[in-house]
């Protein structure tokens, strides 16, 4: 039997070094790990069961099989930055300190660094951003686009969908917002103008061609802020508790009222109900959705769903050799 600590530690490793070799025959991986290559079958029928909020199609990581060889097609966002709120960072460093204490053969070096890069960022804000601080030269490479006059094409994380896509965009302005770089572009493929995060942007490429927005595509009034939540956006309720309080802390709320038994009651504006409703999901139960009815019902009914495929299926057994 292996030890949860070590098959958690390289199924941690195995979607990245499954990305960097594509096609490996599950027999070369399994030496290069160190295990058999019935094991390594066994994590990966574990990997299928992984992946994003929501758990359905388009969340979980998907591999490719072919022979005896497998190829990641699917790595449900594993490269992108961690991130971290301040409480989670300071019980990692907790966590970390322990097991520096404690006798065994890990490599302490790692485990100081480690420390060294959460402390670093550990008064950045409520959301830390782990192994991928501030990329100044992306404001950078923005501006200088800007300046000339490009035409850009980016990769983008949109954290409200929690999506990734490639766009062309045609800038319009930079501006400041929280301390942070934003791009206003006229977005091809949206058809409309469209604000993108600096940080938010995996990849970058200026294109030959000059920036053509249509004539219609302006920027909004300047002093408005980067994001502006509206009455007609919908207003949900939900009752917070303590490990999932980054959420107050890190989305812009109406009102945040401190219960008796330590909870928060939150009212807060949602771009769309689907955005919440997986949101809360991926939570579990350290949150409770009071409002409004109709995502109260939408997450009841996900909830009785995957419990109901979770009765309807049969006990999982490693596949024989």
């Amino acid at each position: 039997m292996t030890p949860s600590a070590d098959r958690l530690g390289r199924l941690l490793n195995l979607v990245p070094y499954l990305l960097a070799r594509p096609g490996i025959r599950l027999a070369d991986a399994a030496a290069d790990l160190g295990v058999s290559e019935r094991q390594i079958r066994e994590d990966l029928e574990l990997l299928w069961m992984c992946g994003l909020p929501g758990y359905g199609p388009g969340d979980l990581i998907d591999m490719a099989f072919d022979e005896d060889s497998v190829t990641i097609t699917y790595d449900a966002g594993i490269g992108r930055p961690l991130r971290l709120t301040p409480d989670e960072a300071v019980a990692l460093d907790v966590a970390l300190r322990l097991l520096a204490e404690l006798p065994g053969s890990m490599d302490r070096g790692v485990v100081h660094r480690t420390l060294a890069k959460i402390e670093k960022v550990a008064h950045s804000g409520p959301a830390i951003a782990v192994g991928m601080p501030e990329q100044p030269e992306r404001a950078e490479q923005l501006r200088g686009a800007f300046e000339r006059g490009r035409a850009l094409r980016i990769t983008y994380y949109t954290a409200r969908r929690d999506a990734v896509t490639e766009r062309t965009v045609d800038p319009l302005r930079l501006l400041m917002a929280d301390g942070r770089t934003y791009l206003e572009a006229w977005c091809r493929l949206a058809s409309a103008v469209r604000l993108f995060r600096a940080d938010r942007i995996d990849e970058l490429t200026e294109l030959d061609e000059q920036a053509d927005p249509p004539s219609w595509a302006v920027p909004a009034e300047r002093g408005t802020k980067a994001f502006q939540l509206t009455p007609e956006l919908p207003l949900i309720t939900l009752l917070i508790q303590r490990p999932a309080r980054w959420v107050a802390e890190y989305y812009p709320c109406e009102s945040v009222e401190p219960q008796p038994n330590g909870d928060w009651l939150v009212r807060m504006r949602a771009g769309d109900l689907a955005w919440a409703r997986r949101l809360l999901l991926g939570l579990g139960g350290h949150v409770t959705a009071l409002g409004p009815p109709e995502l109260v019902s939408s997450i009841g009914e996900a909830a009785r769903q995957a419990l109901a495929v979770y009765e309807a299926e049969p006990a999982l057994s490693a596949r024989p050799e």
